[in-house]
């Protein structure tokens, strides 16, 4: 049982990393479109 609660935890868990990092991501992403266009 412990095995199978902690399976799910850190299945959601990582779910919730990915979507952080998706969105950490499109800000870097942006921020370097911006950046570069200022640049031109």
């Amino acid at each position: 049982m412990n095995k199978a609660m902690r399976q799910g935890k850190s299945s959601r868990g990582i779910g919730r990393i990915l979507k952080e990092q998706k969105a950490r991501l499109y800000i870097i992403r942006r921020c370097v479109v911006m950046l570069l266009s200022h640049h031109d």
